[in-house]
This record gives C-alpha cells, structure tokens and sequence, in this order.
C-alpha cells in the first residue's frame, strides 16, 4: 500500500491527517504528518521527515503532500522526491488527501499520481451560486 507523508506548516499536517477520521471513522494506517514549528531547523526537520518516510513506507512508494511551495516546508518535501519511488504534492488540501487514501490501495504509484494529478483542478474551486442553491435544497 502506498503510503502519506504530509509535510506543512504547524499546525496543518495534523490537522489535515485528523479530519480523514471523521470521513473513515478511524486514522489511516502508514499515514504521518511533520507539522514545521516557525524557526525550526531546517536540518532536523529533513531529518524527521526522513525519519517518518522510513517508518511509514513499506517499499510499495510514497506520496508526500505539502502546503506552499516555496516554503519551509515545501522545501524539505522535496528533498524526499525519488523518481518512481516518492512523489511530493504541493497545494495540500482536504479533498486531495481523501483521493490520495481512496485510491492508494488500488493502483501503482504511477497511476495514483497521475489520478492526483487529473483532479487538482477540482479540488478547489469558486461556489457558485447554483452550486449554493443545489446544496441548501
């Protein structure tokens, strides 16, 4: 099973992997969050997540998701990419942390990013106002 790193702000990576138990009902397994503290040192925060890629993932490869690139964190994710083996996300949100842990039991690391990648657009998007009627109806 492929598994999660998310990488980002403090206190967002937590944050994110807490609000897939109210959609799963539990925490997912081989998921883990790196929340970075301002000021932190950017040494040992690439060493955490280091640390937690290697606990996490069981060789079936690894999706990193991150905040803002450019940032702190974003920086240290992208350290972790390899070629076919981890792949790193930025613009983390809710929606594509859901699609990431639906469909990571199902297909290769190849094919999951590619999956990510087709419904970034549609992971973020105006509300119109016919969408806010359909919803309140």
């Amino acid at each position: 099973m492929i598994s999660v790193l998310v990488v980002a702000h403090e206190p967002l990576a937590t944050a994110l992997i807490h609000c897939t138990r109210h959609v799963f009902g539990r925490l997912p397994s081989q998921v883990a969050a790196l929340d970075v503290v301002p000021d932190e040192d950017p040494a040992a925060a690439l060493k955490a997540a280091r640390d937690l890629a290697a606990r996490v993932n069981d060789g079936s490869g690894l999706v990193v998701l991150t905040d803002l690139f450019g940032a702190t964190p974003a920086r240290i994710a992208v350290q972790l990419a390899e070629p076919g083996r981890v792949a790193v996300f930025h613009g983390a949100n809710l929606p594509l942390l859901l699609k990431l842990l639906n469909y990571r039991r199902s297909v290769p690391l190849e094919d999951l990013v590619d999956k990510l990648q087709a419904s970034l657009e549609a992971s973020i998007g105006l509300v119109t106002p016919a969408m806010a009627q359909a919803e309140n109806s």
